[in-house]
């Protein structure tokens, strides 16, 4: 059988990671020969979660078309988020939690996007569906994806299935989900060692807007202050990798998890739809968000929707 990889989306966050391996090991017990890979290096968080249920890191990847003819995307769709050649590539298979847009195929394809928290989510539901027992480690790996995803339930993308699945998963992995995933989120904010570039790429989307490229960076801390004491820097690095990758607009969301509030920091134009997308004025390009912490839900259809307006 011809070998496929797995993959989810560029800047790999723990769902992007741990989806790849779990449904990779779902369809490899379903008779696929598939692999796991990742489309960018590890944050601190996931290799927290890889460390602790003792799973080895995914192979990075640049392009695929040299390995592989066909592959399976996890935890995105939009191919400007994808590997670089996916265009060249046949996708026989997606799981997802996104909206879904900038996404065609020549050939009929699985497709299986849900409205919950995380593709884990998602994945979990495939094994009970498959009658395939989840492993105690890989059952670890998506508890966490789950609650990093949903930020231990505090995110307003938190679903009842997403509870449900955490504390099946809790119990498969005999792991405490609340001790467990305090300490994991907060493994996530250890932000001193990390360079400029590594803040706004480390957890990044891009999205098409009506013809303009706006990219979404959240970085989650305990200390919203530790966070822009670097503003200046920060600025510094986004005008640059706006420059190189072609951005018309870059939004940071630095979020503080102990209290679910976020700090939005605006850079490039055209800033007056953030302004109108949040009803707020910004002051010296940031604009305080408070009860905000998904990119998902509370930024990005803002968004979309004043530049399609």
């Amino acid at each position: 059988m011809t070998k496929q990889l797995v993959f989810g989306h560029q800047s790999p966050d723990t769902d992007a990671v741990v989806a790849a391996k779990a449904f990779s090991y779902l369809q490899n017990k379903l008779g696929f020969d598939t692999e796991a890979v990742a489309l960018g290096s590890l944050s601190e968080e996931t290799k927290f979660v890889l460390d602790y249920f003792n799973e080895p890191e995914p192979r990075i990847i640049e392009t695929a078309k040299n390995e592989v003819e066909s592959v399976m995307l996890v935890d995105h769709n939009e191919f400007q988020q994808s590997v670089s050649d996916i265009a060249d590539l046949v996708v026989t298979d997606v799981v997802d939690h996104h909206r879904i847009a900038n996404f065609t195929t020549n050939m009929p394809l699985n497709f299986r996007s849900e409205a919950v928290g995380c593709s884990s989510t998602v994945i979990w539901k495939m094994f009970n569906e498959n009658g395939i027992e989840i492993p105690a480690n890989i059952a670890g790996l998506m508890m966490s994806a789950i609650i990093s995803d949903t930020l231990l339930f505090k995110s307003p993308t938190t679903t009842p299935v997403d509870v449900e699945a955490t504390k099946a998963l809790s119990k498969i992995s005999n792991t405490d989900y609340n001790v467990y995933g305090l300490d994991m989120l907060k493994a996530g904010t250890n932000l001193s060692s990390k360079t400029e570039e590594e803040l706004i790429n480390g957890d990044a989307k891009s999205f098409d807007m009506a013809g303009k490229t706006v990219r979404v960076a959240q970085v989650n801390t305990v200390d919203l202050e530790e966070v822009f004491n670097r503003e200046a820097a920060l600025v510094s690095a986004i005008e640059a990798d706006s420059k190189t990758n072609n951005y018309d607009l870059f939004l940071l969301l630095v979020t503080n998890i102990l209290d679910s509030d976020s700090e939005l920091l605006v850079v490039g134009e055209p800033k007056e739809m953030v302004e109108k997308a949040f009803n707020k004025k910004l002051v010296a390009d940031k604009l305080s968000l408070p009860g905000v912490v998904s990119r998902k839900k509370q930024v990005v259809p803002q968004l979309q929707t004043v530049f399609e307006a």
